[in-house]
């Protein structure tokens, strides 16, 4: 029998009011932690990103995308326009353990939601703030979105060969890169809550996901100004790394190489051109030429035949699998990455947690919500306070009377 697993943030209580990727997935990292995740929507529209389809994909009224990244929340309607509403909300976020937003700077400040504001009426709150560009400069008010911040940080020069035009990532990974940097961000206050009962901010952006991801790049242009982005050849996968870093055509795929000897793989590859190379710097003035064998030589024999002979020899190496044909792997399998979760009678297979605790795989049982399906349960649980009590006391009682430490 699979021990029972203690999540480290059991108790904790997050208020969601960010939209689409990098808020929601932050607040969803925290959930699968074990803290209980209640999503701020407006009536009648909630996030965008219920709308908002990957590859134009819906189940039970919802985007796949929404259900993947809001799995195991709860769902509140909000129009923070309103007075009331507005009001009401103050109410949970004087209980809340964090507050995690992505509007466009300012937003939160006109409606008295800023972390100064907050504060004022729960001081151990910690407040995360995820944005496009930061606060300040001149990209501040630019639309914070994926494409956009890999395209600004010059992201799309590092991928493709010379003759390509630029190449972004086909994934949205400076949303992805930024929730994870917020979810550090709020575990590591929450840990110093409990050290000293001291909240805190923790503020990150697009920007800074997207370059912090290119840290080995800024940091080399930094201290040596003639460094250039120059790509390679059609079979290079790195501008900065030397040949044979690269993916080759088989006779019935492809197969990707990092960094290895050419000698040792002429030898393995029955290749006396590439034998003879010994001198390190022919990686990089033959590397175009020292492609061209190898990716001739591969062509003629399958990925297997060639993962034979380069595993053997214990070659840094691997086959570049197509989506299926990873869904169909036994290594997919083996690391046991899905789940499934259930609403309204609709099984929605998805993604788990990546993390393990005490060697334990997280998942969670819970399905998206629907828009505001925890309405009546909620306000029930939290009933607005009396009228002329003073906030201060909801925030001093916390959720459930003791959860976290309080100032």
């Amino acid at each position: 029998m699979a021990q029972e697993i203690i999540r480290p943030l059991e108790g904790l209580l997050v208020l969601d009011f960010s939209q689409f990727l990098a808020g929601p997935v932050a607040a969803l990292r925290l959930a699968d932690l074990g803290a209980r995740v209640i999503k701020i929507e407006r009536p009648g529209v909630g996030d965008i990103g219920r709308t908002l389809a990957f590859a134009g994909r819906a189940l039970d009224g919802d985007t796949v995308s929404f259900h993947a990244m809001n799995r195991n929340k709860e769902s509140v309607t909000a129009d923070l326009k309103n007075p009331d509403d507005l009001a009401y909300v103050r109410e949970l976020v004087a209980r809340a353990d964090v507050v995690i937003q992505n509007f466009r700077p300012g937003v939160m400040e006109r409606i008295g939601l800023d972390y100064a504001s907050v504060k004022e009426l729960n001081p151990s709150i910690v407040y995360a703030s995820a944005s496009g560009y930061g606060d300040e400069g001149p990209w501040r008010d630019r639309p914070g979105q994926d494409l956009l911040a890999q395209s600004i940080a010059g992201l799309p020069w590092l991928s493709g060969s010379r003759h390509d035009g630029p190449v972004p990532l086909g994934l949205s990974i400076a949303d992805h890169l930024l929730s994870c940097h917020i979810a550090q961000g709020v575990t590591a206050l929450l840990v110093r809550r409990f050290r000293t009962g001291k909240g805190g901010l923790v503020q990150s952006s697009l920007l800074e996901a997207v370059l912090d991801l290119q840290f080995e790049l800024l940091s080399t242009k930094l201290n040596d100004d003639t460094i250039q982005v120059q790509r390679h050849g059609e079979h290079s996968a790195h501008a900065f790394l030397a040949a044979p870093y690269g993916t080759y055509p088989t006779s019935d795929g492809h197969l990707a190489l990092a960094m290895n000897p050419i000698p040792e793989l002429g030898r393995l590859l029955e290749l006396p051109a590439l034998e003879a190379l010994t001198d390190p710097q022919d990686a990089w003035d033959r590397q175009e030429e020292i492609e061209g064998i190898l990716a001739a030589r591969f062509a003629t024999g399958t990925t297997a035949h060639w993962l034979g002979i380069l595993d053997a020899a214990d070659v840094w190496c691997a086959p570049v699998l197509t989506l299926d044909e990873l869904l169909a792997s036994e290594g997919f399998a083996a690391i046991d990455m899905t789940q499934e979760v259930a609403r309204r009678g609709t099984t929605v297979a998805t993604t788990r947690s990546p993390l393990r605790i005490d060697g334990q795989v997280l998942r969670s049982e819970k399905a998206a919500p629907l828009l505001g399906e925890d309405d009546d349960r909620i306000r029930a649980e939290f009933p607005p306070r009396s009228a002329g009590a003073p906030l201060e006391a909801v925030a001093a009682a916390g959720v459930d009377g003791d959860v976290g430490v309080r100032a």
